[in-house]
């Protein structure tokens, strides 16, 4: 007889159970629960969590209140644009009551710009700028407050009776970009000017503030990057504090039945607390920071601070953003972590970083960056591309640390007691320490690459300032100027130098500047060695052809029928100069010799030899000339750039110092972390006769090993990439040397003096109640 054995059932599998958003609420709100109810071990842990991510928090909200500010400046400058048309063309709009007749004057002081509006009224209700309550009469002179406060001081003597000798007003804020804008309306009798527009009202359509080059624009953003980029990393780190202790929690939740996907939803939890903690502490010292941060910026950029408001939009992406990314990178960090009933294991295989990945990013990162060394267009083309490269090559830099690190200790040997705690605890745990660091690193590569921009950019204007000359440009040719500016203090020589009007006989040949004058005015302040009456001085750019001896021109403006032909001499010599495609061309009176120059006279610029030994020499020259004319101008050197360069000295001043603040906060409350974590163990260290000298050295060697690895990373990547945007802008590719050497330093001290902060902490963990556990 034989029997059929029944059929084997079907394994049976154990669905997975789906879980849904009340199972994820229910999960995250117990970890919020655990995390302000963990007594005081908790709440230390909830304080450094909150901190960390509060300090990120408020330069978050700073970037976001750029485009307010940037936006509240731009429309008070359209505010006050003069809507005219040229008073001199023939589509002019007649004279009313209410027109006026307007110039723009550009006058400076030191370092400073002034901008200033010359204004007379046509009528007996003239139109009023903004911030003016009242028409000026001719002589009335309404100034910014800050430029009030600066005729009043001692150091702004030089600008006393500059245009008038009595202030009558100062202008209101609705007129002002900023509060610290240097700027005035001046009332006169006559507007002498060839450019005068005639207004009957302010506030042109169209008309912004601040433009610039789509290349400035993109350095702007490459510079904005790489100042958020430590903040991003701080949060990340900061989020991430006290995980031992919790995942010690955690083993005791799987005890009573908890999963392992629960146990990570709560860790969410516990960290989702201190992250909305971190948001309130955030906002309250942004709110802080909002009463002195006009006080930080450069005066050219000065805000007032109502402007210093969020951009709504990007302050909900920072709300939405950090308690989410709290959350994904904690149940990232758990991953690798198992958490059982009876305790907590840490990579149980020792499993080596590898390292193809992280040189993936470093390249996709280069990659992207590849459209700066072209420069022009393809900036402003590739301009998202751009940006993302350098987040990615800083990201790329943050990781490759710990494998960096983790290289390089694991063939450390041995050495003295404190060194061997050190490198064993980098050798079993290196990923704490580096943490803390990899933050740091990321600043002063951007530091660093911002610092070599702006010493590349500087230094290829820094030597056009010319302090002992000066040009005057829309003069006169009437002897008392030169008679009066002669007097001014500091003035040693005054020369003309007289515009014609020049056309050449060669059809379409370059623009052709020409000036007049002796040998005396044109040695003041220019590049010509020698000169002799009969010659003629010519600058052109490459590639430019100059006029050659035996060519023909004709001299005077073809309107008038007043052209005289002049053939160019032989004693022709180059100089350096010739910009904007045009040819300039500075002529002696012997090589004119039957040119009636008065016929073709146009307009007169005067050159000034200026003693350097006298204090404010340019800007009491300044003085004479607008008490001259105030439509005249005079400028030392590339005043712009200047100006511009030094802007951009002193916003970087300020970037250094709140990445400082940055680097101080990060490493303070790492290291305070890394101690309470660690405090049992140090006690028992202490309790086996290990002195506390020792283990201070202990704590400053596992700080200081990755501390130099990032450093000369930094280094490496912030010397590389300031080469590439020094080339993207066309300067010079060179390296400040000192500038780079003082970053680093000055980090690594910043890095000693929180870590020797912290000792003290350190002495009261290792008492003996630190070998009690809970």
């Amino acid at each position: 007889m034989t029997t059929t054995a029944p059929p084997a059932a079907p394994p049976t599998t154990r669905p997975r159970r789906r879980v849904g958003p009340r199972r994820w609420a229910a999960d995250l709100a117990l970890g919020i629960r655990l995390s302000i109810g963990g007594g005081a071990s908790g709440w230390t842990r909830l304080a450094l969590i909150s901190t960390g991510i509060g300090i990120g928090v408020t330069m978050l909200l700073v970037a976001t209140t750029i485009p307010a500010v940037m936006g509240a400046r731009s429309d008070r400058i359209a505010d006050r644009q003069a809507d005219g048309i040229w008073a001199a063309g023939d589509d002019a709009p007649p004279a009313t009551e209410q027109s006026i007749l307007v110039d723009h004057v550009r006058s400076d002081f030191r370092d400073r710009a002034i901008e200033g509006l010359v204004i007379q009224a046509e009528g007996s209700d003239p139109v009023r700028p903004p911030g003016v309550s009242q028409a000026l009469a001719p002589g009335d002179l309404v100034v910014s407050p800050a430029l009030a406060r600066l005729m009043e001081s001692d150091e702004g003597a030089p600008l006393r009776g500059r245009w008038s000798d009595q202030v009558t007003g100062e202008i209101g804020p609705s007129g002002l970009a900023g509060p610290e804008e240097l700027t005035y309306y001046l009332g006169v009798e006559q507007v002498n000017s060839d450019f005068a527009m005639r207004v009957t009202g302010f506030g042109a359509s169209g008309t912004g503030s601040s433009h610039s080059d789509p290349t400035g624009q993109l350095l702007g953003a490459v510079g904005l990057a790489l100042l958020l980029a430590p903040v991003a990393i701080f949060v990340s780190t900061a989020v991430r504090f006290g995980g031992e202790a919790r995942d010690r929690r955690l083993a005791a939740l799987r005890l009573v039945g908890a999963d392992t996907a629960m146990t990570r939803r709560i860790a969410a939890g516990e960290t989702l607390a201190g992250a909305v903690l971190g948001l309130g502490l955030g906002g309250l010292l942004f709110v802080g920071l909002r009463q002195i941060a006009h006080r930080l910026v450069p005066a050219d950029l000065s805000f007032y601070p109502a402007d210093f408001q969020p951009t709504p939009v990007l302050a909900a992406l920072v709300v939405v953003l950090v308690p989410l990314a709290a959350v994904l990178v904690t149940i990232s960090a758990m991953q690798r972590v198992v958490v059982e009933p009876l305790g907590v294991v840490r990579r149980a295989a020792i499993r080596r970083r590898r390292l193809w990945w992280r040189l993936v990013l470093l390249i996709g990162g280069l990659a992207l960056l590849s459209p700066l060394r072209s420069g022009g267009d393809a900036v402003s083309a590739n301009a998202p591309a751009i940006v993302a490269g350098v987040v990615v090559l800083l990201v790329g830099m943050a990781v490759l640390l710990p494998w960096l690190v983790e290289a390089v200790v694991r063939r450390m040997g041995a050495g003295p007691v404190a060194w061997q705690l050190a490198v064993r605890r980098l050798q079993l745990d290196s990923g704490t320490a580096v943490r803390s660091v990899s933050g740091v690193a990321v600043a002063v590569t951007g530091l660093i690459a911002m610092h070599g921009m702006t010493a590349a950019w500087t230094a290829e204007i820094g030597d056009d300032s010319g302090a002992d000359t000066a040009e005057v440009y829309d003069a006169s040719t009437d002897p008392r100027w030169i008679t009066t500016l002669e007097q001014a203090p500091g003035v040693s020589e005054v020369g003309t130098l007289t515009w014609v009007s020049v056309e050449s006989t060669q059809g379409d040949s370059p623009v052709v500047s020409l000036q007049v004058g002796d040998c005396a005015t044109l040695l003041i302040g220019s590049e010509i060695d020698a000169c002799t009456d009969g010659d003629v001085f010519v600058a052109a750019e490459q590639g430019i052809p100059v006029p050659e001896a035996g060519s023909v021109h004709l001299l005077g403006d073809a309107r008038d029928g007043e052209q005289q032909e002049w053939t160019m001499p032989a004693s022709i010599h180059r100089f350096p100069g010739g910009e904007f495609g045009y040819i300039e061309m500075l002529v002696t009176p012997g090589a004119l010799a039957g040119i009636d120059l008065d016929r073709g006279t146009t307009a007169a610029d005067l050159r000034v030899a200026l003693d350097p030994s006298t204090p404010d020499a340019v800007d009491h020259l300044r003085t004479a000339v607008s008490r001259l004319d105030p439509s005249a101008h005079v400028t030392s050197g590339d005043e712009l750039m200047t100006r511009a360069a030094e802007t951009v000295r002193q916003l970087l001043l300020v970037a250094t110092g709140a990445l400082l603040v940055i680097i101080g906060a990060s490493m303070l409350v790492n290291i305070v972390e890394q101690l309470r974590e660690r405090r049992q163990l140090l006690a028992v260290l202490l309790a086996f006769g290990t002195r506390r000298r020792t283990l201070g050295w202990s704590i400053l060697w596992q700080i200081a090993i990755p501390m130099v690895l990032g450093l000369v990373m930094a280094v490496i990547t912030g010397t590389a990439l300031a080469a590439i945007l020094q080339t993207a802008a066309g300067t010079p590719v060179q390296f400040d040397w000192l500038g780079i050497g003082a970053t680093t330093g000055t980090a690594a001290l910043v890095a000693l003096v929180t870590t020797a902060a912290s000792l003290p902490l350190l002495w009261r963990l290792t008492r003996a109640g630190g070998l009690r556990s809970e």
